[in-house]
């Protein structure tokens, strides 16, 4: 997996840290703000889309009458103390991020979460000292599925697309990385449990945690 592998970029939520699960209790507790009921295809239809994206799609969906800037407040000030709190790092990650340390391969973070979210649970975990560079979809034009931010770490991280390795939870992020030019390795997680059978389809390798990976 790792051969003539120059940089190793990872997706955050539920591919570094356990987090998937907390997003959907957000999403109830701010739509019941404003009488919504959650709608039940809600998290397929933002999967992928960066925190901004994801700000627009509620205001113009729901007609939440709030600027982007509260609605975005509002989502870093619910999911802050979760994020400092209870979210943990997926098995096996920081074995081999330590790893890719000692190998000489730079690594990145491609998220769609916002930089204050992102920022803050790569402190509390102590894991942003093995990041060379963490970059977020709010940064480009468009988020996942399109390549921008894959193919932005990679220009910062300044490796060519073939030499990346990306790891992604869902298949849109999958998509992402392979529209980037890049090999993509699917990762395990609870939240996208229904989608495993398209995130096999969809990726070159595949794990459940990353003590599987051989180094």
């Amino acid at each position: 997996m790792l051969e003539n592998i120059k940089a190793v970029i990872f997706d955050l939520d539920g591919t570094v840290v356990d987090s998937m699960w907390m997003w959907e209790a957000i999403d109830i507790e701010y739509l019941a703000r404003f009488g919504i009921e959650l709608p039940p295809d809600l998290q397929k239809k933002i999967s992928g889309m960066s925190f901004s994206e994801t700000a627009v799609y509620f205001k113009e969906t729901f007609g939440i009458p709030d600027s982007l800037e509260k609605i975005k407040d509002d989502w870093n000030e619910m999911a802050m103390d979760k994020y400092c709190h209870e979210v943990p790092l997926k098995p096996g990650v920081l074995s081999f991020l330590k790893d890719l340390k000692k190998e000489g391969i730079q690594t990145g973070i491609a998220t769609s979460n916002s930089k204050e979210l992102a920022l803050a649970v790569l402190d509390t975990l102590g894991i942003a000292p093995y990041f060379d560079e963490v970059h977020m979809s709010c940064e480009v034009k468009t988020g996942k599925p399109a390549p921008d931010i894959y193919l932005l770490v990679a220009r910062y991280l300044g490796v060519e697309p073939e030499q990346c390795l990306v790891f992604e939870d869902i298949p849109e992020g999958i998509l992402a990385g392979k529209a980037a030019g890049m090999k993509v390795c699917g990762v395990e997680d609870d939240f996208s449990a229904d989608y495993r059978e398209e995130k096999l389809r969809l990726a070159d390798y595949y794990i459940t945690h990353y003590d599987e990976i051989k180094r």
